[in-house]
Protein backbone atom coordinates (compact mmCIF):
# COMPACT_ATOMS: atom_id res chain seq x y z
CA UNK A 1 0.00 0.00 0.00
CA UNK A 2 1.06 3.57 -0.66
CA UNK A 3 1.07 4.79 2.96
CA UNK A 4 1.54 8.38 1.87
CA UNK A 5 -1.65 8.28 -0.19
CA UNK A 6 -3.69 6.40 2.45
CA UNK A 7 -3.14 9.13 5.04
CA UNK A 8 -6.76 9.23 6.29
CA UNK A 9 -6.64 5.77 7.83
CA UNK A 10 -5.08 7.16 11.01
CA UNK A 11 -4.92 10.39 12.98
CA UNK A 12 -7.62 12.80 14.12
CA UNK A 13 -10.71 12.64 11.90
CA UNK A 14 -11.76 16.17 12.86
CA UNK A 15 -8.32 17.48 11.96
CA UNK A 16 -8.52 15.72 8.59
CA UNK A 17 -11.98 17.23 8.05
CA UNK A 18 -10.76 20.73 8.89
CA UNK A 19 -7.58 20.52 6.78
CA UNK A 20 -9.25 18.93 3.76
CA UNK A 21 -12.26 21.23 3.95
CA UNK A 22 -10.32 24.46 4.34
CA UNK A 23 -7.74 23.63 1.68
CA UNK A 24 -10.41 22.26 -0.63
CA UNK A 25 -12.57 25.29 0.02
CA UNK A 26 -9.69 27.64 -0.61
CA UNK A 27 -9.32 26.13 -4.05
CA UNK A 28 -13.03 26.04 -4.81
CA UNK A 29 -13.80 29.38 -3.21
CA UNK A 30 -11.22 31.12 -5.36
CA UNK A 31 -13.52 30.41 -8.29
CA UNK A 32 -16.42 31.97 -6.42
CA UNK A 33 -14.29 34.88 -5.19
CA UNK A 34 -13.34 35.58 -8.79
CA UNK A 35 -17.02 35.62 -9.76
CA UNK A 36 -17.66 38.07 -6.94
CA UNK A 37 -14.70 40.16 -8.11
CA UNK A 38 -16.08 40.05 -11.66
CA UNK A 39 -19.35 41.44 -10.36
CA UNK A 40 -17.50 44.14 -8.42
CA UNK A 41 -15.48 45.30 -11.43
CA UNK A 42 -18.57 45.35 -13.62
CA UNK A 43 -20.54 47.23 -10.94
CA UNK A 44 -18.04 50.07 -11.36
CA UNK A 45 -19.54 50.59 -14.82
CA UNK A 46 -22.79 51.46 -12.98
CA UNK A 47 -24.98 49.75 -15.56
CA UNK A 48 -27.83 47.78 -13.97
CA UNK A 49 -28.41 45.85 -17.21
CA UNK A 50 -24.86 44.49 -17.09
CA UNK A 51 -25.29 43.38 -13.49
CA UNK A 52 -28.61 41.72 -14.32
CA UNK A 53 -27.04 40.03 -17.37
CA UNK A 54 -24.38 38.49 -15.14
CA UNK A 55 -27.18 37.10 -13.01
CA UNK A 56 -28.83 35.37 -15.98
CA UNK A 57 -25.59 34.17 -17.62
CA UNK A 58 -24.15 33.11 -14.27
CA UNK A 59 -26.78 30.38 -14.03
CA UNK A 60 -25.31 28.66 -17.09
CA UNK A 61 -21.75 29.17 -15.87
CA UNK A 62 -22.75 27.70 -12.50
CA UNK A 63 -24.34 24.71 -14.25
CA UNK A 64 -21.03 23.87 -15.94
CA UNK A 65 -19.21 24.18 -12.62
CA UNK A 66 -21.74 21.81 -11.07
CA UNK A 67 -21.18 19.28 -13.86
CA UNK A 68 -17.44 19.51 -13.22
CA UNK A 69 -17.92 18.94 -9.50
CA UNK A 70 -20.19 15.97 -10.20
CA UNK A 71 -17.58 14.19 -12.30
CA UNK A 72 -14.93 15.24 -9.78
CA UNK A 73 -16.87 13.43 -7.07
CA UNK A 74 -16.61 10.24 -9.12
CA UNK A 75 -12.86 10.75 -9.38
CA UNK A 76 -12.33 11.32 -5.66
CA UNK A 77 -14.56 8.38 -4.69
CA UNK A 78 -12.88 5.85 -6.98
CA UNK A 79 -9.35 7.11 -6.38
CA UNK A 80 -9.69 7.24 -2.59
CA UNK A 81 -11.31 3.80 -2.35
CA UNK A 82 -8.58 2.25 -4.49
CA UNK A 83 -5.89 3.93 -2.40
CA UNK A 84 -7.55 2.76 0.83
CA UNK A 85 -7.68 -0.79 -0.54
CA UNK A 86 -3.97 -0.64 -1.41
CA UNK A 87 -4.38 -0.63 -5.22
CA UNK A 88 -2.41 2.44 -6.31
CA UNK A 89 -2.22 1.50 -10.00
CA UNK A 90 -5.99 1.17 -10.17
CA UNK A 91 -6.30 4.60 -8.54
CA UNK A 92 -4.09 6.13 -11.24
CA UNK A 93 -6.20 4.61 -13.99
CA UNK A 94 -9.39 5.92 -12.39
CA UNK A 95 -7.85 9.41 -12.10
CA UNK A 96 -6.99 9.40 -15.81
CA UNK A 97 -10.29 8.07 -17.11
CA UNK A 98 -12.41 10.22 -14.79
CA UNK A 99 -10.65 13.28 -16.21
CA UNK A 100 -11.44 12.19 -19.76
CA UNK A 101 -15.11 11.68 -18.87
CA UNK A 102 -15.23 15.16 -17.29
CA UNK A 103 -13.79 16.80 -20.40
CA UNK A 104 -16.20 15.02 -22.74
CA UNK A 105 -19.25 15.91 -20.64
CA UNK A 106 -18.27 19.57 -20.47
CA UNK A 107 -17.63 19.66 -24.22
CA UNK A 108 -21.15 18.38 -24.90
CA UNK A 109 -22.61 20.89 -22.46
CA UNK A 110 -20.68 23.75 -24.08
CA UNK A 111 -22.02 22.82 -27.52
CA UNK A 112 -25.63 22.60 -26.32
CA UNK A 113 -25.47 25.90 -24.42
CA UNK A 114 -24.17 27.78 -27.45
CA UNK A 115 -26.87 26.30 -29.68
CA UNK A 116 -29.79 26.99 -27.34
CA UNK A 117 -28.59 30.13 -25.54
CA UNK A 118 -31.45 32.27 -26.88
CA UNK A 119 -34.34 30.06 -25.71
CA UNK A 120 -32.64 29.39 -22.37
CA UNK A 121 -32.25 33.08 -21.54
CA UNK A 122 -35.78 33.75 -22.73
CA UNK A 123 -37.12 31.07 -20.41
CA UNK A 124 -35.22 32.57 -17.48
CA UNK A 125 -36.85 35.93 -18.18
CA UNK A 126 -34.00 37.88 -19.81
CA UNK A 127 -35.15 40.44 -22.38
CA UNK A 128 -33.78 43.25 -24.52
CA UNK A 129 -30.28 44.56 -23.89
CA UNK A 130 -29.94 42.43 -20.74
CA UNK A 131 -30.43 39.25 -22.81
CA UNK A 132 -27.98 40.48 -25.46
CA UNK A 133 -25.28 41.15 -22.87
CA UNK A 134 -25.86 37.75 -21.27
CA UNK A 135 -25.37 36.08 -24.67
CA UNK A 136 -22.09 37.91 -25.21
CA UNK A 137 -20.86 36.73 -21.83
CA UNK A 138 -21.75 33.08 -22.46
CA UNK A 139 -20.37 33.00 -25.99
CA UNK A 140 -17.05 34.38 -24.76
CA UNK A 141 -16.56 32.28 -21.61
CA UNK A 142 -17.93 28.91 -22.79
CA UNK A 143 -14.80 27.74 -24.68
CA UNK A 144 -13.09 27.69 -21.30
CA UNK A 145 -15.66 25.33 -19.78
CA UNK A 146 -13.81 22.27 -21.09
CA UNK A 147 -10.53 23.33 -19.47
CA UNK A 148 -12.31 24.00 -16.18
CA UNK A 149 -13.63 20.43 -16.27
CA UNK A 150 -10.14 19.02 -16.68
CA UNK A 151 -8.78 21.32 -14.00
CA UNK A 152 -11.32 20.34 -11.36
CA UNK A 153 -10.99 16.65 -12.18
CA UNK A 154 -7.26 16.77 -11.45
CA UNK A 155 -7.98 18.73 -8.28
CA UNK A 156 -10.45 16.14 -6.98
CA UNK A 157 -8.06 13.27 -7.77
CA UNK A 158 -5.35 15.08 -5.82
CA UNK A 159 -7.75 15.25 -2.88
CA UNK A 160 -8.37 11.53 -3.27
CA UNK A 161 -4.69 10.79 -2.63
CA UNK A 162 -4.56 13.31 0.21
CA UNK A 163 -2.52 16.00 -1.57
CA UNK A 164 -4.71 18.87 -0.37
CA UNK A 165 -2.04 21.48 -1.02
CA UNK A 166 -1.61 20.81 -4.72
CA UNK A 167 -5.35 20.25 -5.11
CA UNK A 168 -5.90 23.95 -4.56
CA UNK A 169 -3.05 25.20 -6.74
CA UNK A 170 -4.93 25.02 -10.05
CA UNK A 171 -7.95 26.94 -8.80
CA UNK A 172 -5.68 29.48 -7.12
CA UNK A 173 -4.01 29.91 -10.48
CA UNK A 174 -7.39 30.56 -12.09
CA UNK A 175 -8.13 33.22 -9.48
CA UNK A 176 -4.84 35.05 -9.87
CA UNK A 177 -5.01 35.06 -13.67
CA UNK A 178 -8.60 36.32 -13.70
CA UNK A 179 -7.97 39.04 -11.13
CA UNK A 180 -4.96 40.22 -13.14
CA UNK A 181 -6.76 40.25 -16.50
CA UNK A 182 -10.18 41.54 -15.39
CA UNK A 183 -9.31 45.24 -15.03
CA UNK A 184 -7.15 45.13 -18.17
CA UNK A 185 -9.86 43.62 -20.35
CA UNK A 186 -12.85 45.45 -18.80
CA UNK A 187 -11.40 48.96 -18.47
CA UNK A 188 -8.07 49.03 -20.33
CA UNK A 189 -9.39 47.46 -23.53
CA UNK A 190 -12.97 48.57 -22.97
CA UNK A 191 -14.45 45.10 -23.49
CA UNK A 192 -16.95 45.40 -20.63
CA UNK A 193 -18.84 42.21 -19.86
CA UNK A 194 -16.96 40.33 -22.59
CA UNK A 195 -13.70 41.31 -20.91
CA UNK A 196 -14.49 39.46 -17.70
CA UNK A 197 -15.68 36.43 -19.70
CA UNK A 198 -12.43 36.36 -21.70
CA UNK A 199 -10.36 36.68 -18.53
CA UNK A 200 -12.12 33.69 -17.00
CA UNK A 201 -11.72 31.56 -20.13
CA UNK A 202 -7.97 32.18 -20.23
CA UNK A 203 -7.71 31.46 -16.50
CA UNK A 204 -9.39 28.06 -16.94
CA UNK A 205 -6.77 27.07 -19.51
CA UNK A 206 -3.96 28.01 -17.13
CA UNK A 207 -5.62 26.16 -14.23
CA UNK A 208 -5.85 22.95 -16.26
CA UNK A 209 -2.15 23.16 -17.08
CA UNK A 210 -1.27 23.52 -13.40
CA UNK A 211 -3.58 20.62 -12.47
CA UNK A 212 -2.00 18.32 -15.04
CA UNK A 213 1.45 19.20 -13.76
CA UNK A 214 0.52 18.60 -10.10
CA UNK A 215 -1.22 15.27 -10.65
CA UNK A 216 0.68 13.88 -13.60
CA UNK A 217 4.22 15.18 -13.07
CA UNK A 218 4.70 15.93 -9.38
CA UNK A 219 2.63 12.98 -8.09
CA UNK A 220 3.01 10.76 -11.18
CA UNK A 221 -0.61 9.78 -10.70
CA UNK A 222 -1.81 9.72 -14.33
CA UNK A 223 -1.46 6.86 -16.79
CA UNK A 224 -1.19 6.91 -20.56
CA UNK A 225 -4.73 7.13 -22.02
CA UNK A 226 -5.91 3.78 -23.32
CA UNK A 227 -9.18 3.00 -25.09
CA UNK A 228 -9.26 -0.46 -23.53
CA UNK A 229 -8.76 0.89 -20.01
CA UNK A 230 -11.29 3.65 -20.65
CA UNK A 231 -13.92 1.12 -21.73
CA UNK A 232 -13.17 -0.95 -18.64
CA UNK A 233 -13.36 1.97 -16.22
CA UNK A 234 -16.18 3.94 -17.81
CA UNK A 235 -19.03 1.98 -16.14
CA UNK A 236 -17.49 2.56 -12.69
CA UNK A 237 -16.82 6.26 -13.37
CA UNK A 238 -20.19 6.85 -15.00
CA UNK A 239 -21.99 4.89 -12.28
CA UNK A 240 -20.94 7.53 -9.76
CA UNK A 241 -20.58 10.52 -12.09
CA UNK A 242 -24.10 10.37 -13.55
CA UNK A 243 -26.06 10.50 -10.28
CA UNK A 244 -23.47 12.87 -8.82
CA UNK A 245 -23.60 15.39 -11.66
CA UNK A 246 -27.39 15.15 -11.74
CA UNK A 247 -27.32 15.86 -8.01
CA UNK A 248 -24.93 18.79 -8.50
CA UNK A 249 -27.17 20.28 -11.19
CA UNK A 250 -29.86 20.66 -8.55
CA UNK A 251 -28.06 23.70 -7.12
CA UNK A 252 -27.92 25.73 -10.37
CA UNK A 253 -31.49 24.61 -11.04
CA UNK A 254 -32.55 26.14 -7.74
CA UNK A 255 -30.52 29.28 -8.53
CA UNK A 256 -32.12 29.44 -11.97
CA UNK A 257 -35.55 29.07 -10.42
CA UNK A 258 -34.79 31.97 -8.09
CA UNK A 259 -33.80 34.09 -11.10
CA UNK A 260 -37.01 33.04 -12.84
CA UNK A 261 -39.28 33.97 -9.94
CA UNK A 262 -37.43 37.24 -9.28
CA UNK A 263 -37.45 38.35 -12.95
CA UNK A 264 -41.02 39.77 -12.90
CA UNK A 265 -39.97 42.19 -10.13
CA UNK A 266 -37.52 43.97 -12.44
CA UNK A 267 -33.78 44.44 -12.90
CA UNK A 268 -33.35 45.95 -9.42
CA UNK A 269 -34.50 42.77 -7.68
CA UNK A 270 -32.50 40.64 -10.14
CA UNK A 271 -29.46 42.75 -9.27
CA UNK A 272 -29.98 42.13 -5.55
CA UNK A 273 -30.45 38.41 -6.17
CA UNK A 274 -27.29 38.37 -8.31
CA UNK A 275 -25.26 39.88 -5.48
CA UNK A 276 -26.72 37.32 -3.04
CA UNK A 277 -25.97 34.46 -5.44
CA UNK A 278 -22.35 35.63 -5.77
CA UNK A 279 -21.88 36.24 -2.05
CA UNK A 280 -23.28 32.86 -0.93
CA UNK A 281 -20.57 30.69 -2.58
CA UNK A 282 -17.83 32.93 -1.19
CA UNK A 283 -19.31 33.03 2.31
CA UNK A 284 -20.32 29.37 2.40
CA UNK A 285 -17.92 27.84 -0.11
CA UNK A 286 -16.36 25.97 2.81
CA UNK A 287 -19.64 24.09 3.19
CA UNK A 288 -19.87 23.56 -0.57
CA UNK A 289 -16.51 21.82 -0.40
CA UNK A 290 -17.52 19.43 2.38
CA UNK A 291 -18.66 16.72 -0.05
CA UNK A 292 -15.30 16.67 -1.77
CA UNK A 293 -13.37 17.10 1.49
CA UNK A 294 -15.12 14.51 3.67
CA UNK A 295 -15.51 12.16 0.71
CA UNK A 296 -11.91 10.89 0.52
CA UNK A 297 -11.82 10.43 4.31
CA UNK A 298 -14.93 8.28 4.17
CA UNK A 299 -13.75 6.57 0.98
CA UNK A 300 -10.33 5.52 2.28
CA UNK A 301 -11.73 4.20 5.55
CA UNK A 302 -14.56 2.42 3.74
CA UNK A 303 -11.99 0.84 1.42
CA UNK A 304 -10.04 -0.29 4.51
CA UNK A 305 -13.32 -1.44 6.20
CA UNK A 306 -12.67 0.83 9.18
CA UNK A 307 -16.31 1.61 9.93
CA UNK A 308 -15.89 3.46 13.26
CA UNK A 309 -13.80 6.08 11.45
CA UNK A 310 -16.43 6.31 8.70
CA UNK A 311 -19.03 7.19 11.34
CA UNK A 312 -16.70 9.67 12.99
CA UNK A 313 -16.05 11.41 9.65
CA UNK A 314 -19.76 11.91 9.14
CA UNK A 315 -20.27 13.28 12.65
CA UNK A 316 -17.27 15.59 12.56
CA UNK A 317 -18.21 16.86 9.12
CA UNK A 318 -21.64 17.90 10.37
CA UNK A 319 -20.21 19.55 13.47
CA UNK A 320 -17.78 21.55 11.36
CA UNK A 321 -20.60 22.64 9.00
CA UNK A 322 -22.75 23.95 11.85
CA UNK A 323 -19.91 25.83 13.55
CA UNK A 324 -18.72 27.41 10.34
CA UNK A 325 -22.19 28.44 9.13
CA UNK A 326 -23.01 30.06 12.45
CA UNK A 327 -19.78 32.07 12.44
CA UNK A 328 -20.10 33.18 8.81
CA UNK A 329 -23.72 34.26 9.19
CA UNK A 330 -22.61 36.56 12.02
CA UNK A 331 -19.87 38.02 9.81
CA UNK A 332 -22.34 38.71 6.99
CA UNK A 333 -24.71 40.44 9.40
CA UNK A 334 -21.99 42.70 10.75
CA UNK A 335 -20.66 43.59 7.29
CA UNK A 336 -23.96 43.84 5.41
CA UNK A 337 -23.87 47.62 4.93
CA UNK A 338 -20.28 47.57 3.70
CA UNK A 339 -21.22 44.80 1.28
CA UNK A 340 -24.09 46.84 -0.12
CA UNK A 341 -21.87 49.88 -0.53
CA UNK A 342 -19.10 47.90 -2.23
CA UNK A 343 -21.38 46.88 -5.10
CA UNK A 344 -22.93 50.32 -5.56
CA UNK A 345 -26.50 49.08 -5.17
CA UNK A 346 -29.48 50.85 -3.64
CA UNK A 347 -33.25 50.65 -3.37
CA UNK A 348 -34.85 47.21 -3.65
CA UNK A 349 -31.53 45.58 -4.56
CA UNK A 350 -29.94 46.84 -1.34
CA UNK A 351 -32.98 45.83 0.72
CA UNK A 352 -32.84 42.27 -0.57
CA UNK A 353 -29.14 41.88 0.22
CA UNK A 354 -29.66 43.37 3.71
CA UNK A 355 -32.53 40.96 4.38
CA UNK A 356 -30.47 37.95 3.32
CA UNK A 357 -27.50 38.87 5.51
CA UNK A 358 -29.75 39.57 8.52
CA UNK A 359 -32.21 36.67 8.46
CA UNK A 360 -31.42 34.05 5.83
CA UNK A 361 -27.69 33.34 6.02
CA UNK A 362 -28.01 31.39 9.29
CA UNK A 363 -30.12 28.75 7.51
CA UNK A 364 -26.89 27.34 6.06
CA UNK A 365 -26.20 25.77 9.45
CA UNK A 366 -28.88 23.19 8.63
CA UNK A 367 -28.40 23.11 4.86
CA UNK A 368 -24.77 22.07 5.42
CA UNK A 369 -26.06 18.65 6.40
CA UNK A 370 -27.04 18.06 2.77
CA UNK A 371 -23.40 18.39 1.63
CA UNK A 372 -22.02 16.18 4.40
CA UNK A 373 -24.63 13.53 3.67
CA UNK A 374 -23.78 13.62 -0.04
CA UNK A 375 -20.19 12.65 0.81
CA UNK A 376 -21.46 9.55 2.58
CA UNK A 377 -23.87 8.63 -0.21
CA UNK A 378 -21.26 9.01 -2.97
CA UNK A 379 -18.55 7.07 -1.16
CA UNK A 380 -20.62 4.29 0.37
CA UNK A 381 -22.09 3.00 -2.87
CA UNK A 382 -25.37 4.94 -2.94
CA UNK A 383 -24.80 8.01 -5.16
CA UNK A 384 -28.44 7.89 -6.20
CA UNK A 385 -29.33 9.00 -2.67
CA UNK A 386 -27.34 12.16 -3.29
CA UNK A 387 -29.30 12.71 -6.48
CA UNK A 388 -32.64 12.26 -4.75
CA UNK A 389 -31.86 14.48 -1.75
CA UNK A 390 -30.29 17.28 -3.80
CA UNK A 391 -33.10 17.36 -6.34
CA UNK A 392 -35.65 16.98 -3.60
CA UNK A 393 -34.25 20.13 -2.03
CA UNK A 394 -34.14 21.94 -5.42
CA UNK A 395 -37.77 21.08 -6.27
CA UNK A 396 -39.97 20.02 -3.35
CA UNK A 397 -37.81 21.98 -0.92
CA UNK A 398 -37.73 25.09 -3.12
CA UNK A 399 -40.69 25.67 -5.43
CA UNK A 400 -43.68 25.16 -3.10
CA UNK A 401 -41.86 26.87 -0.23
CA UNK A 402 -41.00 29.84 -2.46
CA UNK A 403 -44.60 30.11 -3.67
CA UNK A 404 -45.95 29.90 -0.13
CA UNK A 405 -43.41 32.45 1.12
CA UNK A 406 -44.31 34.90 -1.65
CA UNK A 407 -48.03 34.48 -1.00
CA UNK A 408 -47.72 35.04 2.75
CA UNK A 409 -45.36 38.02 2.36
CA UNK A 410 -47.64 39.87 -0.03
CA UNK A 411 -46.85 41.81 -3.25
CA UNK A 412 -44.58 44.43 -1.66
CA UNK A 413 -42.21 42.01 0.08
CA UNK A 414 -42.68 38.90 -2.06
CA UNK A 415 -38.92 38.54 -2.84
CA UNK A 416 -38.15 38.43 0.90
CA UNK A 417 -40.90 35.88 1.37
CA UNK A 418 -39.38 33.76 -1.37
CA UNK A 419 -36.02 33.78 0.42
CA UNK A 420 -37.66 32.74 3.70
CA UNK A 421 -39.53 29.89 2.07
CA UNK A 422 -36.48 28.54 0.26
CA UNK A 423 -34.36 28.67 3.43
CA UNK A 424 -36.95 26.71 5.42
CA UNK A 425 -37.26 24.07 2.72
CA UNK A 426 -33.48 23.74 2.46
CA UNK A 427 -33.09 23.36 6.20
CA UNK A 428 -35.65 20.56 6.32
CA UNK A 429 -33.89 18.68 3.54
CA UNK A 430 -30.53 19.17 5.25
CA UNK A 431 -31.85 17.49 8.39
CA UNK A 432 -33.54 14.71 6.43
CA UNK A 433 -30.39 13.99 4.42
CA UNK A 434 -28.32 13.63 7.58
CA UNK A 435 -30.83 11.19 9.03
CA UNK A 436 -30.59 9.06 5.89
CA UNK A 437 -26.78 9.25 5.92
CA UNK A 438 -26.60 8.05 9.52
CA UNK A 439 -28.95 5.19 8.67
CA UNK A 440 -26.75 4.23 5.72
CA UNK A 441 -23.54 4.27 7.75
CA UNK A 442 -25.21 2.23 10.47
CA UNK A 443 -26.21 -0.43 7.97
CA UNK A 444 -22.78 -0.54 6.36
CA UNK A 445 -21.35 -1.10 9.85
CA UNK A 446 -23.57 -4.14 10.33
CA UNK A 447 -26.20 -2.41 12.48
CA UNK A 448 -29.93 -2.23 11.75
CA UNK A 449 -31.52 0.99 10.67
CA UNK A 450 -30.78 1.67 7.04
CA UNK A 451 -30.44 0.42 3.46
CA UNK A 452 -27.53 -1.74 2.39
CA UNK A 453 -25.07 -0.05 0.03
CA UNK A 454 -23.34 -1.80 -2.84
CA UNK A 455 -20.21 -2.72 -0.94
CA UNK A 456 -18.78 -4.35 -4.05
CA UNK A 457 -18.27 -0.87 -5.42
CA UNK A 458 -15.22 -0.55 -3.20
CA UNK A 459 -12.06 -1.99 -4.73
CA UNK A 460 -10.37 -4.71 -2.77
Amino acid sequence: MNNRAARFLEGSIFRHVVVMTLTGALGLMTLFIVELADLYFLSLLKNEQITAAIGFAGTLDFANLSLCIGTGIAAVALVSRSVGAGNTQRAKEFATNAMIVAIVISAVYTLLVNIFIGPILGFLGATGETAHLAKLFVWTISPGFIFLAGSLSTSFSLRGIGDAKRAMYNTLTAALVTLALDPIFIFGLGWGIQGTAAANAIAYVMAFAVGLYGLGVQNRFLTRPSLALFKRDFPAVWGIALPSLIAQLATPFAAGYMTYVFAPFGDAVITGATVVNRVVPVAFGVIFSLSGAVGPIIGQNFGARNFPRVKRALRDGLAFAILYAAAMSLVLYLLRHKLIGAFHIEGRAAELVDFFCTWIAISWALLGGLFVASAAFNNLGKPVYSTLTNWGRATVGTIPFAMLGAALAGPETAPEGILIGISIGGGLFGLGSMWLAYALVAQVSGQPGGPVPNASAAPR
